[in-house]
């Protein structure tokens, strides 16, 4: 990497300068740096990386370069952002600029035809799109094809995303380099972000090619006050429970200054939490943010909380890179990231235009799970790779994602996951009929992805001592950064050994009570499968009408906070169910019945997860109260891990070889299963029973995994 002395000139610093005082008022000027990375793309072939703390201007440089090169003849900017509320703050932020720009994504998608034409007619100076659509055959065709040798700027924002050494590596980002292969090679091309350590820095740099100029100033961010609640003490010692960390969140959202974000670290804990909120502080809105919503409702909730119409989104990190609300007031984390990289990234949310934010962490014992799962997440699994590309070999022409996931088992996040990365490697591509192989062999890179793997567990080590305050917090995550800048920050709760004004260690019992109360009375639906799939299995489309169980329901989902205690000591051993559970199931059903397509006639127990004693104590106590037969519980054998869902529902099948169906007649069935996470073991029992008579099978999980 070299880094040239360039400067611009008068007429190039004039234009610069209107841009500038447009977007941030009269006499704003570029900052050195600033200055510097428009003054190298202004000229032919510049690569430049900007790594800079969130808040200090990486967009104003793309807005000054563009309007620069414009004002000499060069074509319009690409702009590839990873968020539609980046794009949507982006767009206003060129009008003010003096610039017109516009965004094709999943939300406008009438205004497509429109756009595209104004882009290739030259009437547009910058398109906004997000890397999905780079990847997009169509959009490819259309439009990048005729912007071929055209092109004034390509612009990589959140570029951290582009190395799988990121925290947020996302596998379309590494489209961008097709993009790059297309341009001539006098394209300027800058890449940005806040939160990039040194080796995803050369990652990035070397992408781009090894001129490239990197700036890259210090990250530490005056106005946020940071502080972790209920840091440990010691060996042995409780910290917060899950269910302690929904009642400081209840307890405190009052007292938080002005707006904000609460993180969660999963979309159920999202729904849980503002649903708690909603209820006990019917005074104070907030919404749950996740990405789940459709554009429009995430659109809406972002303009919610900039205007301060809510307290706060209580949103998983689906809002994250490129929100931009510069008076946030506060960021608080019910749960810890897996990355002290992905954790500066979300607090930079908060304090950007304030002389105060705070940042508050709430950890749990937990958060090692999650932190295990993040760490092996998108690393390509090589069975299934070769499945999925055997499957595409075979069938020899183009294959969709729902059809891929029936051939081969292979659950469909996955399959997508996966056939992303092996485009970027050039083994398979997308086209508009499907996905196909290209024929290029696909090796898998253990030695990489073990690195990958190491560096995601020494993440995982820094926030382990972040959640135990072992230092200075804003030190920590710029030591994790790679800042040479970093030095004690002498107000976070570390340094100052107390939390700021305000702010307790733990809940009240009171509010602990009622959050418990209230999630516990929440319904949880268990939709079922409908598709069989295919594979080991055998059988493979939609499952015939009469094999389908009914939606059913579960008492605990995934790792509600408000069970947390009864999970752990129900499934520590095979033992028959507590009073406390036993009153909770009828509960269940007591709600449930309401919507019964028809009232169950007799009760099966099914011990998918090797708990035959709790699921018998279950069927007798539901059996008695609800005045029910009983027609035995099935004890099989639980399905090894990490099995394919073609294998575990062959698992399944074929478990039931041995056994005689139970005599239930044409009657509705109650199915009482101890846990499932993939309710394969639902799904083929249900099939089983109906086609052994009964007439409904309606499952009630005491359990829903995740």
């Amino acid at each position: 990497m070299t880094t040239p002395t360039l400067s611009l000139g008068a007429d190039r610093a004039a234009v610069a300068a209107r841009v500038i005082a447009a977007m941030a008022g009269p006499g704003a000027r570029l900052r050195p740096d600033q200055e510097t990375a428009v003054a190298a793309l202004c000229e032919d072939g510049a690569r430049v990386l900007v790594v800079q703390a969130t808040g200090w201007g990486k967009s104003a440089v793309y807005w000054a370069a563009t309007a620069v090169r414009r004002a000499e003849g060069a074509g319009p900017t690409l702009v590839v952002s990873p968020l539609l509320s980046l794009m949507r703050d982006q767009v206003a932020a060129a009008a003010r600029a003096g610039l017109r720009a516009a965004t094709v994504n999943s939300a406008n998608i009438d205004d497509w035809s429109g756009i595209e034409r104004d882009l290739v007619d030259g009437a547009l100076d910058v398109l906004l799109v997000s890397p999905e659509r780079l990847a997009n055959p169509g959009f490819g065709r259309r439009v990048l094809d005729a912007l071929t040798g055209r092109l004034g700027l390509v612009v990589i924002d959140e570029a951290h995303a582009v190395s799988d050494w990121g925290h947020d590596f996302r596998p379309d980002y590494r489209r961008v380099s097709d993009v790059l292969q297309r341009l001539q090679p006098t394209t300027p091309v800058l890449a940005t972000t806040a939160t990039a350590n040194a080796r995803v820095t050369d990652d990035v740099a070397a992408q781009l090619g090894e001129a490239t100029l990197v700036l890259r100033g210090p990250l530490a961010r005056a106005s946020l006050q940071l502080a972790v609640v209920d840091p440990g003490r010691g060996e042995g010692y409780d910290r917060l429970s899950p269910l302690d960390r929904y009642a400081w969140v209840v307890d405190h959202l009052p007292r938080l200054p002005g707006s904000g974000i609460i993180y969660t670290l999963t979309v159920a804990d999202a729904h849980r939490l503002a649903g708690a909120i909603a209820a006990l502080h019917p005074d104070l809105p907030v919404a749950a943010y996740t990405g789940q919503l459709d554009g429009a409702r995430r659109e809406e909730l972002e303009d919610a909380l900039l205007a301060n119409r809510v307290k706060a989104l209580v949103a998983t990190s689906a809002l994250g890179m490129g929100y931009d609300k510069p008076d946030l007031g506060f960021v608080v984390h019910v749960g810890a990231p897996p990355s002290p990289v992905s954790y500066y990234q979300q607090v930079g949310r908060a304090g950007r235009a304030l002389d105060h934010a705070l940042a508050v962490l709430l950890p749990a014992e937990t958060d090692d799970r999650v932190w295990d799962y993040f760490a092996t997440a998108t690393i390509p699994v090589p069975a299934q790779v070769e499945a999925v590309l055997a499957v595409l070999a075979a069938s020899g022409e183009p294959m969709s994602v729902p059809s891929l996931e029936a051939e081969t088992g292979v659950r469909r996040t996955r399959v997508e996951l996966m056939l992303k990365q092996l485009a970027v490697e050039g083994v398979v591509e997308r086209t508009e009929a499907g996905w196909a192989a290209t024929g290029t062999p696909w090796t898998f890179d253990a030695e990489h992805y073990d690195g990958v793997i190491a560096v995601r567990r020494r993440e995982a080590d820094i926030m382990r001592s972040y959640t135990r305050s072992e230092g200075c917090l804003m030190q920590l995550l710029q030591r994790s950064l790679d800042d040479p800048s970093a030095e004690p920050c002498g107000r976070c709760s570390a340094c100052l050994g107390t939390l700021p004004p305000g702010l307790e260690q733990r809940p009240t019992v009171e509010t602990r009570r009622a959050v418990a109360a209230l999630l516990r009375r929440q319904q949880h639906a268990v939709d079922p499968r409908k598709m069989w799939p295919g594979g080991a299995f055998g059988s493979r489309g939609r499952i015939a009408a009469g094999e389908l169980a009914e939606t059913g329901r579960a008492l605990i989902h995934a790792d509600a906070p408000e069970w947390s205690e009864v999970v752990a000591q129900t499934f520590a051993r095979d033992q028959e169910a507590t009073d406390e559970l036993r009153d909770a199931v009828v509960g269940v059903l007591s709600d449930w019945r309401g919507s019964w397509p028809e009232r169950p006639e007799v009760v099966v127990g099914l011990a998918a997860a090797g708990f035959p004693l709790l699921v018998d104590s279950l069927v007798s106590h539901v059996a008695a109260r609800g005045r029910l037969d009983t027609a035995g519980v099935l004890d099989l054998p639980p399905a090894p891990a990490d099995l394919s869902s073609a294998d575990e529902a062959a698992w399944w099948r074929d478990q039931l070889l041995e056994h005689t169906p139970p005599q239930v007649g044409d009657r509705a069935v109650l199915l009482v299963v101890d846990a499932s996470s993939s309710l394969w073991p639902v799904t083929v029992v249900a099939s089983w029973l109906r086609r052994a008579g009964a007439r409904r099978v309606l499952p009630l999980l005491v359990h829903r995994r995740v």
